[in-house]
């Protein structure tokens, strides 16, 4: 993990935190709240460290529960989470398909795959036929030879 690396995905993640949850709480909730907004924006700057330090650091199930707990908070809804192929190329999606793999699915497609290594749908091919990426026995790649082709020293933890 690089510091530039760790600096993008926190400030990554607190766009989103600022986007999706504090600025409509503060359109909801207007003036008269100024002051709680402003120490809950300043707990979010401080917590978005501590995320981004946990989803990269050496803790693979602290990583998996943070990723997951940033997933359900930042993307709700009553359907799997899966997300469009430009999210993988976001600092949370890279940090989410390194550490976590695809949240919601034991195998993806090749583009999905490709998305989440940064490489072309071909790549993957070529990946599986070399045996490089694990081809599920149901179609597409597992989402497990993805994440550890991403985080090979990664490999050894809990995977939910």
């Amino acid at each position: 993990m690089t510091h530039d690396e760790q600096g993008a995905l926190e400030q990554d993640i607190l766009r989103l935190v600022s986007s999706r949850l504090l600025d409509p709480l503060e359109i909801l909730l207007g003036d008269g709240a100024s002051g709680a907004l402003e120490e809950l924006r300043a707990k979010a700057r401080h917590d978005a460290a501590t995320w981004a330090a946990d989803l990269l650091g050496p803790d693979r199930p602290r990583a998996v529960h943070t990723g997951a707990r940033l997933i359900a908070v930042l993307y709700p809804g009553d359907a799997a989470f899966d997300p469009p192929l430009e999210w993988w190329r976001t600092p949370l999606g890279r940090a989410i398909a390194r550490r976590v793999g695809h949240p919601s699915a034991d195998r993806v497609p090749y583009a999905v795959a490709g998305a989440m290594l940064g490489i072309t749908r071909q790549g993957v091919h070529d990946l599986v036929r070399r045996g490089k990426l694990q081809q599920h026995p149901d179609g597409g790649v597992a989402t497990r030879s993805v994440r550890e082709r991403l985080d090979p020293g990664g490999a050894h933890g809990d995977h939910p």
